[in-house]
């Protein structure tokens, strides 16, 4: 509780006012819609015209539910008969004019907001609340930061609303960077600060965490638990006990992970008591259930010996993920690392804490860098890691940590083809075989060879290590699952070649199948990275550190977007690391020129020029809560695998439905993944 004393001495009913909003149904596409915020905005406005006593004519109610309003399960008082005469949509303008006009005029002490529906994080981590009439052309929305470094100011009247506190069951997950799906900017401005006036901020989530909804019930698990805590209290108990309500809150849903019911639930976030302090840190122990343990400046000090001059190794974003996994916790919604160094990553996970077990986050991390330090051939690190893991283990008096999983087994046949140094015809051509070790299993001799020449050696290679020996021989290292990929090193003007299309021997009969339905198949272009080698790494490293997904990895380049300064503007930055080009030239007409000069080291696009009749990102990228295809959502780093799916699926409809989405080419250019390429001449 806080001191009687620190509320304004005429703090009652009269004195309060709202802002209620529940939003189901949005303009921009039904798989917007949800089910729950509309009856959770009737539930709080019940209980502040019910045990609060606050006068409905003080309430501001917003609502746009899925059903229509009379269907909807209206508390049976005469307040809340008044608010059914009186509530409207919960469009932006009807927002705006509530929040912004209305309410700043009112003569009150306390200024209650409380939200139900979608939210996304901005670009500059605001909170964005869509309204009912978000288009994708235009999401109107709510930016609740701002409106409340607004309320903070002289434009509401001096002396007025010393308290607001604003509680929000809405997911703050970042918001997607489709450019079809536009939420501009808004900023309401505002005046100068008013001394005084304290915020209260209690979300259903983290920065980057989704909320969850029981659309059966038709109800927030934000707003059952906060209704629950606020009971038949009236406005005074609610809001000197609102801190201690929190508290329990929180605590609630950590004994749901206690007890391994509330995984999937989202962690809360309690901002600041109504002094401006973080009383989420202040003596917790005696009221929530005991977390994980931290790192101890010992464990420290030996990272830091560990990590000095290493980069971010490949496998650290799965290193992240694992840690969560191991420690039982729900990996953070969003993807991505949250710093570019080890220790940064460290620190990170040593702040969010660990699961029921006990373990800090940092230390299954640690485990997995040494398990695949040893798998990369560096066992001096890996053993100075796995040190690092045992003693800090015995120290904290830890549980024992599971394995991580070995790491992906990928079969890879490298073609590598050059012209000969006289200019003249056929190619100097190369075979490598990677998998658990590289080794080189075919050259071309004497003079060049023609291509015809290549493709029946590369169909005698897949013979020998896709079958397994006969009899009671020993099995080869290579006869395991055959081979999964085939990449293609290529001069620049043969990145258009249809190898994916080369014809397979496939069955009786003299059936041929497609290379590239038969295995993912890309083309690559190193020997045009001379010039860009730091900026091709960096966007691949990049890609990697966030686990191949991220609002920003992925951009779809238009006709209109080709131009002379294309290959400049993607090299400023490590995002994008994937161009989907949705052009209909051909892709040699500056397309690929920019990609290269860009650093940029993957891309898709129809081969020979033309958008396919799906465009690529509705092939390639899962849909989005709008049912639209999410950019943030498409796993870069899975694509050879997609794109040959979208061959197969075209293969399936072609007798039905004659398409060229099959004729899609897939430029993939790791740097770390290079095998004795040197130049043929």
């Amino acid at each position: 509780m806080i001191p009687a004393d620190f509320l304004p001495p005429a703090l009652g009913p009269q004195r309060t006012f709202a802002l209620v909003a529940g939003v189901e149904r949005y303009d921009i596409s039904h798989r917007w819609n949800l089910r729950g915020p509309a009856r959770d905005a009737l539930r709080f406005a019940h209980w502040l015209t019910g045990p609060a006593q606050v006068p409905p004519g003080n309430l501001r109610l917003l609502l746009s539910p899925l059903d229509e309003p009379e269907a909807l399960d209206w508390p049976d008082s005469p307040a809340m008969a008044s608010l059914r005469a009186a509530y409207r949509p919960a469009t932006e303008e009807n927002v705006k004019a509530a929040l912004l006009d209305e309410l700043p005029q009112c003569d009150g002490d306390l200024l209650w907001i409380f939200w139900a529906g979608h939210g996304y994080l901005g670009p500059r981590q605001e909170l964005m609340l869509p309204c009912a009439d978000a288009r994708p052309s235009q999401i109107r929305h709510l930016n609740l930061d701002s409106a409340l470094r607004w309320w903070r100011t002289d434009l509401v009247k001096h002396r007025s609303f010393p308290l607001q506190a604003a509680l929000v069951d809405s997911c703050r997950v970042d918001a997607p960077r489709d450019a079809r799906l536009n939420f501009g900017s808004t900023d309401y401005g505002g005046g100068n600060s008013v001394p005084g006036r304290r915020q209260f901020r209690l979300y259903a989530s983290r920065e980057g965490e989704a909320a969850q909804n029981d659309a059966e019930r038709g109800a927030g698990r934000f707003t059952e638990a906060l209704l629950t805590e606020l009971g038949p209290r009236s406005v005074l108990e609610s809001v000197s006990g609102l801190p201690a309500a929190a508290r329990s809150i929180h605590r609630t849903f950590q004994e749901l992970r206690e007890r391994g019911e509330g995984w999937q639930l989202p962690q809360f976030l309690v901002d600041r008591d109504w002094d401006a302090c973080s009383f989420l840190d202040d003596d917790l122990t005696a009221l929530a259930p005991p977390r994980a343990a931290r790192l101890d400046q010992q464990a420290w000090d030996g990272l830091g010996e560990l990590f000095e001059g290493r980069e971010l190794p490949r496998c650290a974003y799965e290193a992240y993920a694992w840690a969560f996994k191991a420690a039982g916790c729900t990996t953070p919604v969003g993807g991505g690392l949250s710093g570019d160094g080890l220790l940064e990553v460290v620190q990170d996970l040593d702040e969010r804490q660990g699961g029921r077990g006990g373990m800090p986050l940092a230390v299954p991390f640690v485990r997995f860098l040494a398990d695949r330090a040893g798998t990369a051939g560096d066992a001096a690190w890996a053993g100075r890691l796995t040190d690092w893991v045992h003693t800090t283990r015995e120290r904290l008096v830890l549980p024992v940590l599971p394995p991580p999983p070995p790491p992906p087994r990928t079969t890879v046949v490298h073609v590598a083809l050059e012209p000969p140094p006289d200019g003249g015809p056929g190619f100097r051509a190369r075979m490598w075989l990677s998998g658990e070790r590289t080794e080189q299993i075919w050259e071309s001799e004497g003079a060049p060879v023609r291509m015809d020449t290549v493709r029946e050696e590369l169909l005698r290679q897949l013979v020998l290590f896709g079958a397994a020996p006969a009899g009671g021989g020993e099995a080869g290292p290579w006869t395991r699952g055959g081979v999964d990929r085939i990449e293609f090193h290529v001069p620049y003007e043969l990145l258009d070649t249809d190898f994916d299309q080369w014809p397979v021997p496939r069955g009786p009969a003299g059936r041929h199948r497609a290379l590239g339905l038969l295995h993912q198949v890309v083309v690559r272009c190193p020997q045009e990275r001379a010039d860009t080698r730091a900026e091709w790494r960096t966007s691949w490293r990049w890609l990697c550190t966030r686990g191949g997904r991220h609002p920003e990895a992925v951009r779809v380049v238009q006709e209109a977007e080709v131009t002379d300064a294309l290959g400049m503007e993607l090299a400023e930055r490590p995002a994008p690391a994937c161009v989907l080009a949705h052009t209909t030239a051909a892709p040699h007409s500056g397309l690929l020129e920019a990609v290269l000069e860009g650093g940029v080291p993957v891309a898709v696009w129809r081969r020979g020029g033309g958008v396919p009749a799906s465009p690529l990102l509705d092939l390639l990228a899962p849909a989005g809560p709008d049912g639209r295809p999410d950019p943030g959502a498409l796993d870069v780093l899975a694509l050879p695998a997609r794109v040959r799916e979208v061959r197969r699926e075209a293969a399936l409809r072609a007798a039905q439905q004659p398409a060229r989405e099959d004729q899609l080419v897939l430029l993939w250019d790791d740097p770390d993944d290079m095998p004795g390429f040197r130049s043929l001449a």
